[in-house]
């Protein structure tokens, strides 16, 4: 790890300040992103904007900021960004403190401004010895997601690309797949679930899937992996619910899409059928169940105290698989008929087994 403390003047990073609000943020001549294109945007209080420029005034010191170094002479600000758009919002005359804009001070004023030195610290270094600096310096203000610190270590070609697709307001990705997916695009939500489907695909980690394709000319192939898991969801299971919202459906789709006995007709009945039995608790677990047959996705009733006592006191304490005698403690409520062949969860269908034969016969 290489960190390199520099001394750049406010008139420095001002050189060539653009701000849009989807495009991004760049200043430094044009070589410094200070809020790259589609990541979510921090917006200071003005008493908080107004305080980095009185502080500026006065010479006093600000807080280091952050660089991390993306190419030969190119860097993204990793913290300090709403200090540092703050100094070029007030240069550029967006706004004024104390009711003076930059265009009204003395030139004296305005050259103490720009020849103020920022001090930064630019980091170099391998990925995983950025990914973890970077983590220690996100303990103040508004953090960075994961997903954000991870865009900074592998920024290049590639990941320019995939937040086009993912990380704009109203992207693609929204507009195909906001009832399936949540959180906020902006926020590089919807870009780290679909980097984490496609690496689960191919048994990485979302870094090593990122550090792979970093260089890439573009992410297409991360864009049509998304939309095939997207396809796939709408074939089998056509009708959208508010339950699928937020569900893992890259990993259903990794693990199931190659199967050819998933009946869309079938599963929209079963769909409707568990999303209206009263004994599951969980509704959004029916879709991993149908693909699973894991009956624990779905919470089942669990039967109450009233009944656990009632069946207890009408077997006299005993097991009915083992017949010994136990507190009512030692032992389990199951269901008589199981839930998956038609039981309910009431009383009469409630019975009472010790530890280990509700264990034997949760076995079989």
């Amino acid at each position: 790890m290489q960190i390199e403390e520099r001394k750049v003047t406010v008139g420095e990073v001002c050189d060539g300040y653009f701000n849009d609000a989807e495009e991004g943020v760049v200043g430094y001549s044009e070589r410094l992103d200070i809020r790259p294109r589609y990541q979510r945007e921090f917006v200071y209080k003005d008493r908080q904007r107004d305080e980095v420029i009185r502080t500026v005034m006065k010479g006093l010191p600000l807080n280091v900021i952050y660089w991390c170094k993306t190419g030969e002479d190119s860097y993204e600000v990793l913290d300090g960004q709403q200090r540092t758009i703050s100094l070029c919002e007030y240069v550029d005359g967006s706004f004024s403190v104390d009711d003076k804009y930059f265009y009204n001070l003395p030139d004296d004023q305005k050259r103490k401004i720009l020849d103020y030195q920022l001090f930064v610290y630019v980091c170099d270094g391998t990925d995983s010895e950025k990914l973890d600096w970077f983590r220690i310096i996100n303990i103040a203000g508004e953090q960075l997601s994961d997903q954000e610190l991870r865009n900074a270590v592998y920024a290049g070609s590639w990941t320019s690309d995939a937040k086009r697709y993912f990380s704009k307001t109203g992207c693609a990705a929204s507009s195909l797949a906001g009832d399936y997916l949540k959180g906020a695009s902006i926020r590089q939500e919807y870009l780290e679930t679909a980097i984490s489907w496609a690496a689960a695909a191919e048994d990485e980690t979302i870094e090593a899937y990122m550090a792979k394709h970093q260089h890439d000319p573009s992410a297409v192939s991360l864009w049509n992996y998304f939309r095939s898991v997207i396809d796939w969801v709408q074939a089998i299971f056509p009708k959208r619910r508010k339950e699928m919202k937020g569900l893992p459906w890259g990993l259903f789709f990794n693990e199931n899409k190659d199967r050819t006995d998933l009946d869309p007709a079938v599963l929209e009945a079963e769909v409707s059928r568990l999303m209206a039995d009263e004994d599951v608790t969980k509704k959004g677990g029916v879709y991993e169940y149908l693909l699973t047959g894991k009956e624990r996705c779905l919470s089942i009733r669990a039967f109450d105290d009233r009944m656990k006592r009632a069946a207890y006191e009408r077997q006299g304490g005993v097991c009915p698989y083992c017949g010994e005698h136990f507190e009512l403690s030692e032992m389990h409520a199951d269901h008589i008929v199981p839930w998956s062949k038609g039981g309910t969860t009431t009383a009469d269908n409630c019975q009472m087994l010790c530890r280990d034969c509700n264990l034997k016969k949760g076995d079989d």
